[in-house]
């Protein structure tokens, strides 16, 4: 964890958490996204980066054809250049601060996340009401997992957001989001989740699968 990411929370009893964990609870892994995967992949930088280019390459074609010259061209291409550098420019630090202000918590029990940029609030998500998670893992190793709750559990998408599986609005699924190190925040879930199972649901749980998005070890039987 860097410690950098929680200054603006010295006031925690412990970071990331609204108080200590209690005797017997143990402190599993603490992370946040990284600033550079969930500005290209949750918040699809290149996509807009893309965008803005081919408006540009659009602008300066029609001001060449019609002849124009290089303060011409300048002058043409500034408002566009502008609004491209402040969009892209938004996304980065948007990024960069839901960085700062994250910090998800993995204990023996329970599942914290620490999010808000301008209001924090703790979603403390024990092992036993969740369902089934799932891992989507991206080409560079980094990685999202998203979360279904048990039962009638509901978050609202916009308390969530962007810890949220995208284009999940009537049951939101929380999401930890761009993850470096993906695969071992997955295998620390799945055994902690394989742990809260009850002995019977233990022995005939699903064994895990490959595919992407793939289930974790210890999902319950009824998951997907």
């Amino acid at each position: 964890m860097n410690p950098g990411r929680v200054r603006e929370h010295h006031s925690e009893p412990q970071p990331g958490l609204p108080e200590r964990l209690p005797a017997g609870e143990r402190l599993l892994w603490q992370g946040a996204p990284d600033a550079r995967v969930l500005a290209r992949r949750g918040f699809h930088l290149g996509g807009f980066a893309l965008y803005f280019a081919a408006l540009l390459a659009w602008r300066t074609w029609n001001l060449v054809s019609d002849g124009a010259g290089a303060p011409a061209l300048l002058v043409g291409t500034a408002p566009l250049l502008g609004l491209a550098v402040l969009a892209l420019g938004f996304i980065a630090v948007l990024a960069w601060l839901v960085e700062r202000t994250t910090l998800y918590t993995l204990t023996d029990r329970r599942l914290v996340l620490r999010i808000g940029i301008v209001l924090t609030v703790s979603f403390n998500l024990p092992l036993t009401r969740i369902e089934a998670a799932e891992l989507r893992r991206h080409p560079d190793g980094s990685g999202d997992l998203s979360l279904r709750l048990l039962g009638d559990d509901r978050i609202g998408v916009m308390h969530l957001w962007p810890h949220c599986r995208p284009w999940r609005f009537a049951r939101a699924e929380p999401m930890l989001r761009a993850l470096p190190d993906v695969d071992r925040v997955a295998a620390l879930l799945g055994t902690a989740l394989s742990a809260s199972l009850q002995p019977d649901q233990r022995a005939t749980s699903a064994a895990p699968t490959t595919t992407e998005p793939a289930a974790l070890p210890g999902h319950l039987p009824h998951a997907a």
